[in-house]
């Protein structure tokens, strides 16, 4: 069977090391997110990388629902929002401050762009069901950092992961594409439970953290993760089967079918005339321009136009 390059996340396991992970992989359907917007490049570098964040922690679920990833921050990007929808959709949009990026110049960092506030992340099972959110402060952080803060104070499970995002040009293409990709390890030792991570409570002084020794093959494993460049993760040439060859060979690396990603969107006529009509006529009146009312969703950017009368 060919391997799936783009637009999809697999799961994995190094067997001898005790390590599950997975490997997230985005194309032309980032690229199709991003074309939505005019976003300058700090800022779709940013959304791509919380798009793909969002693919590999919400592929997760085990049941029909959604994976919410927010930020709320005082910086230039003041708002991104991404989802997973299961079974294999993702979307996503960045609020952010045009005047305040370009401030910051060509090559601002991800902290930068940020500010200080939080990331939240949130598992909706439905409407019968109790959500389940958690959240991290960003601080000077990146979205890898705080998802690192995420997995050591919830799960507890030591873990690594790496994102990455940026422009490609193609041979024999003119225009850059965008690309983005994700790898996540964590660690179950053979032996069973879970591997020990350093540990506060969160009132205990800065630095108290309780002090334990790293299992061997945790460090091994999350040694050769941190040798993956950037490059790596977003080369289209390079199959995800073939970089996690290239990290894990000498152990030994199982994988699993990819799931393939699409970009989705809730937005639809209907859904979209369902929620004019909860608007009183006064505020439908103040909505209408040039003869028509237009809306246009945040996240797709595709214009739904409506007469006045259809609301009579």
């Amino acid at each position: 069977m060919a391997s799936v390059r783009d637009d999809m996340v697999m799961a994995f396991e190094v067997k001898p090391l005790g390590i599950r992970g997975r490997i997230v992989r985005l194309g032309p359907v980032i690229d199709d997110i991003l074309s939505r917007h005019n976003y300058s490049p700090p800022v779709s570098a940013v959304l791509a990388q919380s798009v793909t964040l969002a693919a590999l922690l919400g592929s997760t679920l085990k049941f029909q629902g959604k994976f919410i990833l927010q930020t709320k921050t005082d910086g230039p990007i003041h708002m991104l929002v991404a989802d997973f929808m299961s079974p294999n959709g993702i979307r996503g949009v960045a609020r952010h401050d045009v005047t305040r990026v370009k401030e910051l110049g060509l090559n601002p960092t991800e902290a930068s762009l940020l500010g200080e506030g939080y990331l939240a992340m949130t598992v909706d099972q439905g409407a019968d069901m109790e959500r389940y959110q958690g959240i991290v402060p960003l601080g000077s952080n990146t979205l890898a950092d705080a998802a690192h803060t995420y997995f050591q104070q919830s799960e507890q499970i030591p873990t690594r992961l790496k994102l990455a995002a940026g422009p490609i040009q193609a041979r024999g293409d003119k225009a850059e594409h965008w690309r983005a990709g994700a790898i996540l390890v964590q660690h179950l030792p053979r032996e069973g439970g879970v591997s020990p991570v350093p540990f506060s409570s969160g009132d205990a002084p800065e630095g108290s953290e309780q002090q334990v020794t790293e299992h061997d093959d945790w460090v091994k494993a999350r040694l050769l993760l941190d040798t993956a460049e950037d490059h790596e993760l977003l080369d289209p040439m390079l199959s995800a089967e073939d970089l996690l060859y290239r990290l894990y060979h000498e152990d030994g690396v199982t994988v699993y079918p990819a799931l393939p990603l699409v970009r989705h969107c809730t937005c639809s006529t209907a859904t979209v005339t369902d929620m004019l009509k909860r608007f009183s006529n006064e505020d439908r009146a103040d909505m209408v321009k040039d003869g028509a009312i237009e809306v246009v969703c945040e996240f797709c950017s595709t214009a739904y136009r409506f007469k006045p009368s259809e609301f009579a």
